[in-house]
């Protein structure tokens, strides 16, 4: 028997240290070679850790939520081999993280967290020969799941290629007869604040702590707008369908292109706005770590169902863990929408170093006084959307606030100028 220690090794880019996020392996276990044992986040990437060789584990370096530097044991293995002393491993290829809603391009984080030793070995159980069988592919978010809900990623099958998705679960928990997911009142538990979840909170603090925010509410009748996009959809089939986020995109795209000041980056250190001509629409998303925005490049370009088509590509993605890392950071103006699930209104924190963001609420059916094309008015039921524009009171003034919304109004309520190019 041997001892191996498997040092952290350098990720790149200049990384010095990394967070576990998820252990894969605990003190006691077997591990097959090339099996993962831990779950690591740099400020750019997850990156899942790979051993190289096969062993018990007898030391792992701390817990979820540590960080730890490179070079750093990461696990120590007992082996049948008789060579002993570390092994370095070869870099892995790093998963894209999912960006925070609120991540600056640059931005230290507030505290150095110092690295941790290595915990305390514990008796290893009683276990016979290594266990077989192959490895299953699946995100941490995934594993994350499946844990919570008891299922044993071995008994899902994968709808497409060899990894486990979010959909896979749920196809097994539908269709699985006698399953079910544990039941009665769950007890109190404390969820460390790491991995993703702690990076939204960092960005979320320095956006609010650096950033002066006021927002603005406002809303449009979009009953036009909206009897328009049912007769997009009743066209060809290949084309995507439309929801009410490619418009407003598009009508955000048309707005700022004249009111240039809320398309733009504030450089904190450098005191310059710099006021972008393409408009990169970032695009809140809901994902089971927490909350991300892909960003659509170049908006402004492209049609209705090129947008819908990449909003649909982009969020998938980044439901999955798949997205590339360029598609997760560079916007320039983030939309933030819950769609029917939005309120009346919101107060969204800015997508740092971004100075502005809108949140549209939900589509709400209300009666309103139009006019009668007699030159009096009647009351009709109406279709309104609320807009919650929140901006940098640095670098944007109401005025400009209010006129963007303006401009934005003008165009979902006259769909024959949003739709005219």
């Amino acid at each position: 028997m041997a001892r191996y220690s498997f040092n952290l090794p350098d990720i790149g880019e200049g990384i010095a240290e990394a967070e576990i996020v998820r252990w894969h392996v605990a003190v006691g276990d077997w591990v097959a070679e090339d099996s993962p044992v831990a779950d690591l986040m740099t400020d750019k990437a997850t990156v899942e850790m790979e051993t190289p060789v096969a062993g018990r584990v007898l030391e792992i370096a701390g817990q979820e939520g540590d960080v730890i530097a490179i070079g750093t044991a990461l696990v120590v293995l007992e082996t049948e081999s008789e060579q002993a002393g570390p092994v370095a491993a070869p870099t892995p290829a790093p998963t894209p993280a999912p960006a925070p809603a609120s991540k600056p391009a640059a931005d230290p984080v507030a505290e150095q967290q110092p690295t941790a030793p290595l915990a305390s070995p514990a008796p290893a159980p009683a276990r016979s020969d290594p266990p077989t069988g192959t490895r299953i592919l699946a995100s941490p978010a995934v594993r994350d799941r499946a844990r919570t809900l008891g299922i044993d990623l071995a008994q899902v099958r994968p709808a497409a290629g060899d990894r486990v998705r979010h959909a896979d679960l749920d196809a097994f928990l539908t269709y699985t007869p006698g399953y079910s997911a544990p039941a009665g009142v769950p007890a109190d538990e404390t969820v460390p604040v790491i991995g993703l979840r702690r990076r939204i909170a960092e960005a979320m603090s320095a956006s609010k702590r650096h950033i002066p925010h006021f927002t603005l509410v406002d809303e449009a009748d979009v009953t036009a707008l909206e009897e328009a996009r049912a007769q997009l959809n009743s066209g060809p089939a290949d084309r995507p369908r439309l929801t009410l986020l490619p418009l407003l995109i598009a009508a955000t795209c048309r707005a700022l292109a004249d009111h240039r000041a809320l398309n733009a980056h504030y450089d904190d250190e450098g005191g310059s706005v710099t006021r972008h001509g393409a408009v990169h629409m970032g695009v809140a998303t809901a994902t089971p770590a927490g909350l991300i925005v892909p960003v659509v490049r170049d908006a402004q370009g492209q049609t209705l169902w090129q947008l819908a088509g990449e909003i649909t590509r982009l969020s998938a993605a980044a439901r999955d863990g798949t997205a590339a890392r360029a598609e997760l950071s560079g916007s320039t103006f983030t939309i933030s929408s819950l769609g029917p699930l939005g309120g009346i209104a919101a107060t969204p924190v800015i997508n740092r170093p971004e100075v502005a963001i809108l949140a549209p609420g939900r589509i709400v059916e209300r009666p309103a006084f139009v006019a009668d094309g007699l030159g009096g008015e009647r009351v009709a039921k109406r279709k309104f959307v609320s807009l919650s524009l929140s901006c940098d009171h640095r670098v944007v003034d109401g005025q400009d606030a209010a006129l963007f919304l303006q401009a934005l109004r003008a165009l979902l309520e006259t769909p024959a100028r949003l739709l005219a190019g």
